[in-house]
């Protein structure tokens, strides 16, 4: 069939006047949907995000793929995700560091609550305190002894400047009136891989990094940064019990850009939300010592812009700073 020069015209009007339509990205089969992590390959932001997209490309019927954009503590991420066309078909997995980053750096060139649209937390996730094989210490005790008589002397690998686990450290150091020296990479992955080798004395890891060593006698493990013991560390106390009042525990979550439509944005949630609630993941999360976590859109969005505000007041009275 053909068409008149004008009804051509005006056809070609309405279809690109529909492909802007709110949801219509968001529907179309085949096209891919990419989440963006603003960390190496192997790190927990990037397993996180690659568990959750496996199961959303499912509900979803349309491919999931993760994109790793590493680097400035998640902020070269967050920045190209906060500039995408808010379609739905590109978002964002980000942890912590997101609302971290908003007091730490000077300038980040975008803001973590206005530009972005919540979806949902996914997670959170408790540290271990680790050690290189070979230390001159066998617990926390030892360590904070050591690190007193030797000012300098020893170092913490932070995997991501602006994440939780360096302000771990940040907080470790701060209340235990010690000086040792941070020795930053551009995920956790690498910083995990020079303590494993020996070359940086310790680390604040995620617990699902640590698991896959746990065993092997290649780190020390001093500490969990939970309340209470973890199951999955056998016999390593929690930090606390000898630093009183330590506590840390990194969250994880899904964003898209800012003004993503509201049924673009329901469906994400509710495709999301179906993930977190399969007793897949619940099993994957227990096993890693991590725990299953959801939140409503207006939810988490409430919970990142307080969560701004409570990190600035433990940033500045820490000091710490990125430039």
């Amino acid at each position: 069939m053909t068409f008149p020069r004008t009804r051509r015209a005006a056809l070609a009007a309405l279809l690109a006047a529909t492909a802007v339509l709110p949801g219509l990205a968001l529907a179309q089969e085949g096209r891919p949907l990419t989440i963006v992590v603003g960390s190496p390959a192997g790190g927990t932001t990037d397993t996180l995000a690659r568990i959750i997209g496996r199961m959303m490309s499912e509900s979803l019927g349309r491919p999931v793929v993760v994109e790793n954009r590493a680097g400035a503590g998640g902020n070269i991420a967050a920045a190209y995700v906060a500039k995408a066309p808010p379609d739905g078909s590109t978002l964002l997995m980000s942890f912590t560091g997101h609302t971290i980053n908003a007091t730490l750096y000077k300038n980040l060139g975008f803001d973590p609550v206005k530009d972005f649209t919540p979806i949902t937390m996914v997670a959170r996730v408790p540290s271990v305190l680790i050690a290189r094989k070979g230390v001159p210490f066998n617990d926390l005790a030892g360590l904070i002894a050591f690190a007193k008589k030797n000012p300098g002397k020893l170092n913490f690998a932070i995997g991501a400047q602006g994440s939780s686990l360096h302000l771990a450290s940040e907080q470790f150091k701060m209340m235990t009136g010690t000086d040792i020296v941070n020795v930053p990479y551009k995920g956790t992955n690498p910083a995990l891989a020079d303590v494993l080798a020996g070359t940086v004395d310790l680390m604040f890891a995620s617990a699902v990094n640590v698991l896959p060593h746990a065993k092997g006698g290649a780190i020390q493990l001093l500490g969990v940064s939970t309340r209470e013991p973890l199951a999955q560390f056998p016999g390593v106390p929690p930090i606390g019990r000898t630093v009183k009042g330590f506590e840390s525990q990194a969250w994880f979550g899904l964003f898209g850009p800012a003004r993503m439509p509201q049924d673009v944005t329901d469906k994400l949630y509710a495709a999301v939300k179906a993930a977190i609630d399969s007793p897949a993941y619940q099993e994957r999360m227990q096993t890693e010592a991590a725990t299953a976590v959801h939140m409503t859109p207006p939810q988490f969005g409430q919970f990142v812009a307080q969560d701004v505000q409570d990190w600035a007041k433990i940033i500045k009275a820490s000091g710490a700073t990125v430039d």
